[in-house]
């Protein structure tokens, strides 16, 4: 849409990451206004003509997820009725992504169901940033583009000192579910790769069976999509260290951090958690948390949808 005017909307789940983009971008802070009527209900309103612009909407679905996910819905319906030309939703961390499958008797698949209200909502495209599975992208009957953050940890990984040498570095899936991303992390970051044995018998709760790979004497940097409450994250930096690794990294694209996990990762003995920015992390210890930006990467892609060109360049 190249020849159409763009506005970046926002809701309040994350207001810093969107005012990075459209800066990045060099572009005005598009008007509206997102609040609460008297009784808790959310009150949108466009305050500028959008009839056949090109629109985006940053809002992440993170904590609280379900008050998000209504702004985010509410804008885009508003934005439809304004009757603008396109509405991209740029959801930098989906939540509900976990709940993918029927993984016992009688329960939802509830990203499949946020998919659908999207979609209802009159949404014409998804940008999003790491899901936590690719196949999310089945769930949309829509274009999604998926990007992911690897860029911006190699930036930071490679003119670390401590990852200078490479042989002494090596990779750390945390689960099995993950060793594709972690393969694809370490191949770009030219270092070896070890997988954690996991074992999951209740949500939020993890038991570390076994490390697959060479550990010992090396720098380890754990890599995964995000953290929650950090146990299972803990517990594998403990094991880490009985298998003799000198120090160990863990880096996440979504720092969930529920409840006090802030505080147990910086009262642990991890060297540093590397975030993204993703989800605002206000009112956290950040003692031993390094949080990186992705607003750069989600202003190029929000560009290149305007423009038309290709995304996947960003990551060649």
């Amino acid at each position: 849409m190249k020849n159409t005017e763009i506005k970046i909307f926002s809701g309040n789940a994350n207001k810093d990451l969107y005012k990075e983009i459209i800066d990045y971008l060099n572009l005005p802070e598009s008007k509206s206004f997102v609040g609460r009527f008297a009784d808790g209900e959310i009150n949108v309103k466009v305050d500028e003509d959008i009839r056949g612009t090109d629109c985006f909407v940053v809002q992440p679905t993170c904590p609280d997820v379900n008050e998000n996910l209504m702004e985010l819905l509410i804008i885009i319906d508003a934005l439809k009725r304004a009757s603008a030309a396109r509405i991209t939703a740029v959801i930098p961390y989906f939540g509900y992504a976990r709940q993918d499958r029927k993984s016992a008797p009688r329960v939802p698949i509830t990203a499949k169901l946020v998919a659908n209200l999207l979609v209802a909502s009159g949404v014409n495209r998804i940008l999003a940033l790491d899901l936590h599975a690719g196949q999310l992208q089945g769930f949309f009957d829509i274009p999604v583009d998926h990007l992911f953050a690897i860029p911006v940890f190699l930036e930071y990984f490679n003119n670390h000192p401590d990852f200078v040498n490479k042989e002494d570095v090596v990779a750390v899936s945390p689960d099995a579910g993950g060793v594709e991303r972690t393969l694809s992390f370490a191949k770009r970051l030219n270092v070896s790769l070890a997988i954690v044995d996991k074992r999951r018998p209740s949500p939020n709760n993890a038991v570390v069976m076994n490390i697959i790979g060479e550990v010992k004497d090396k720098i380890a940097v754990i890599f995964d999509d995000m953290i929650d409450t950090g146990g299972t994250l803990l517990k594998v930096v403990d094991r880490l260290y009985k298998e003799g690794a000198r120090k160990v990294y863990a880096a996440a694209t979504h720092g969930v951090l529920s409840k006090d996990a802030d505080k147990k990762i910086c009262d642990s003995e991890i060297t540093q958690l590397v975030l993204t920015n993703t989800i605002p992390l206000d009112g956290k210890r950040k003692d031993k948390i390094k949080i990186l930006s992705v607003g750069k990467l989600l202003a190029e892609a929000i560009k290149r949808i305007h423009d038309n060109t290709s995304i996947s360049a960003l990551f060649v």
